[in-house]
């Protein structure tokens, strides 16, 4: 390296929301077409299962891509696939929204999802370039804000624009954005020498088309089974056997392939550091605690609690804003403080919010313990992304920067995949196992239940009702008063075993090196 570190001509700060524009706009995708599915389905003449392919398809060539940004940039330069990603995300941005039918539109959400594979570890990895040391927990945490709210905000921004416009509109906001960011990128991001010189010494590198064949099997199955697995029923359906076997085989083979190959597609070798295999564990457990309660909070309050999604955003909206105000003052502070007691208290408070929420899930609750819920929970993932983001980098060399946030892209996406399966799984099946043990007890045996059931009968009757279709109405109210009981104690059993899952991280965080103010996030 030389004894001169490398100054952008530019800006870093306009740099930094210049990459970080298109880096929202891509994040943002992979949530908020959720709750648009209905519509998509009805305008396209798809039934809804068919129309769940516009989420799959998306995510799939998504995490392919992740890993292999590495490799890409360094083949064609950073500033020129950043620039090539951008531009295929807005044109099939574009080409998503005018899809006449639901063939076209999975087809167009592939190329948006390879497009949009690029964006945010060739931005992590520009940031990492582009800021020294001591301000790169800063420039992180404008990179952790896009990262962090596009998915809490993704659902509710969806679903307003099409109850109020079209669902088209929620891919045709990227075209605006993505041509404002290709305009802006060609003019401030630039390569740095020392990936140009790395790039030029390289030559030609050999593309390795049999690793990249098992990463698309291996990937692309396990994120068909992730993601189908619970509407299937899991490993009682031939079609998630076959694409588990599939993922299994395809994975081991890929690491096995990667491990022996003198130039590697994806470099496996860096997990050989311990610190880079640590950030990687806590940052997929970050994103199933960030994609788990994503999907969770909204959930319970529109299908449970029966709030509509401006209630459930507004219960929401206030975590968000938490993030923003505390992630620049923790990115300001990460170099100052051992990073590692941040991550540590970060991973407490996320324990500590499913604890809350755990305790305080009911089919009464208000909006401000819902805000609560949401506040705990922010305050920890502020804690979180920025500092794990910086510590990853400790101990690896600046010419290994792509390939370190390809990979860790891909572990928060991983995380967000298996938290969104885990909940969806978890509330269905305890769901049901509550519901058996409750109706046990909702008999005209049971003094209690016997009482409710002959108030609620006469309260009809005195209604006008006749006493026969009284008495059915009534049994229906308690059997829908029972399925909320055992909804809600099922997502009580999630949240539960997330706080689980993050307190073991607490102890895990001290066997991680201490970054040191100062020192780059490259250096030996």
């Amino acid at each position: 390296m030389s004894a001169e570190p490398w100054v952008p001509r530019h800006n870093p700060w306009a740099i930094a929301l210049t990459v970080t524009m298109a880096t929202f706009m891509e994040v943002l995708d992979t949530s908020i077409a959720n709750v648009s599915l209905p519509h998509i389905a009805g305008d396209l003449s798809a039934t809804q299962d068919q129309s769940a392919w516009v989420l799959t398809s998306y995510l799939v060539a998504n995490a392919i891509v992740l890993p292999i940004s590495g490799w890409m940039s360094s083949r064609f330069g950073r500033k020129r696939f950043y620039m090539t990603s951008v531009a295929l995300f807005t044109i099939s941005s574009f080409l998503c929204g005018m899809a006449p039918s639901l063939g076209w539109l999975v087809f167009f959400r592939i190329m948006q999802g390879i497009g949009g594979g690029g964006l945010a570890p060739s931005e992590q990895a520009i940031l990492a370039d582009t800021f020294p040391a001591h301000k790169r927990g800063q420039a992180m945490a404008v990179y952790g804000m896009a990262v962090v709210l596009a998915p809490a905000i993704g659902p509710t921004l969806g679903g307003y624009i099409t109850d109020n416009y079209s669902w088209r509109w929620i891919f045709l906001i990227n075209v605006p954005v993505g041509i404002l960011s290709l305009i802006l990128s060609n003019r401030m991001v630039e390569d740095p020498p020392h990936l140009t010189e790395a790039r030029l010494a390289g030559g030609k590198r050999r593309l390795d088309a049999v690793g990249l064949g098992l990463l698309i099997i291996g990937l692309g199955s396990l994120e068909v089974v992730l993601d189908k697995g619970q509407e299937e029923d899991w490993f009682h359906s031939h079609f998630i056997v076959g694409f588990s076997i599939s993922a299994v085989v395809a994975i081991v083979s890929f690491v096995y392939w990667t491990l022996r190959s003198k130039d590697p597609l994806v470099d496996l070798r860096l997990f050989k550091n311990p610190n880079f295999a640590l950030s990687n564990a806590m940052m997929l457990v970050l994103g199933v605690a960030l994609y788990g309660t994503t999907i969770l909070l909204p959930q319970f309050l529109q299908v449970v609690m029966r709030w509509d999604a401006t209630t459930a955003g507004m219960a929401l909206s206030p975590g968000a804003l938490l993030i923003i105000c505390m992630m620049p003052l923790i990115g300001k502070n990460v170099q100052k403080v051992d990073a590692r007691k941040m991550i540590a208290f970060g991973f407490t408070m996320q324990c500590v919010a499913m604890l809350y929420m755990a305790h305080h899930f009911s089919t009464g609750m208000d909006l401000k313990t819902a805000i609560i819920m949401r506040c705990i929970q922010s305050v920890g993932l502020a804690f979180l992304f920025v500092p794990i983001q910086t510590i990853v980098y400790t101990g690896i060399p600046p010419q290994k920067n792509n390939s370190v946030s390809g990979i860790v892209n891909l572990s928060r996406n991983m995380g967000g995949d298996i938290g969104i399966a885990f909940v969806t799984a978890m509330v269905a099946r305890r769901s049901q196992m509550h519901q058996s043990i409750l109706v046990q007890h909702e008999t005209l045996y049971d003094p209690a239940f016997r009482d409710h059931f002959n108030g609620l009968k006469n309260a009809m009757i005195h209604a006008g009702a006749a006493a026969p279709l009284a008495e059915r109405r009534a049994y229906g109210a308690l059997y829908g008063d029972v399925l909320r009981q055992a909804a809600t104690l099922s997502y009580m059993d999630a949240v539960w075993l997330l706080a689980i899952v993050c307190g073991a991280m607490v102890p895990l965080v001290m066997l991680t090196k201490r970054n040191r103010g100062g020192m780059p996030a490259g250096a030996h």
